[in-house]
């Protein structure tokens, strides 16, 4: 598998990680998401300390308003993410 491989799957793995455990596998529930955000993204994103924070989060993803984060909105997340840390890198 090549390195971009293996992030593509990485990306899907941590998603299936955390979604399912409060209701459907295929969304986020925002229980979810903090847990996701806490435990994989603490080096891009402060770890949120109140509910509040991670509400916020959710409603930005949550493009159709249906209280879940699906695969789709996550991926906006994982892009601006990358995005930001890619910010001043190589780029002259």
């Amino acid at each position: 598998m090549s390195q971009l491989e293996g992030a593509m799957s990485t990306v899907l793995n941590v998603f299936y990680k955390y979604s399912g455990k409060e209701g459907d596998k295929k969304t986020l529930s925002n229980g979810e998401l903090m847990d996701l955000i806490k435990n994989e993204l603490g080096n891009f994103l402060q770890i949120p300390k109140d509910q509040g924070a991670v509400d916020g989060i959710m409603k930005k993803l949550d493009a159709n308003k249906d209280g879940q984060v699906d695969f789709k909105e996550y991926l906006v997340l994982i892009g601006a993410l990358t995005m930001l840390s890619n910010a001043g890198k190589g780029q002259k």
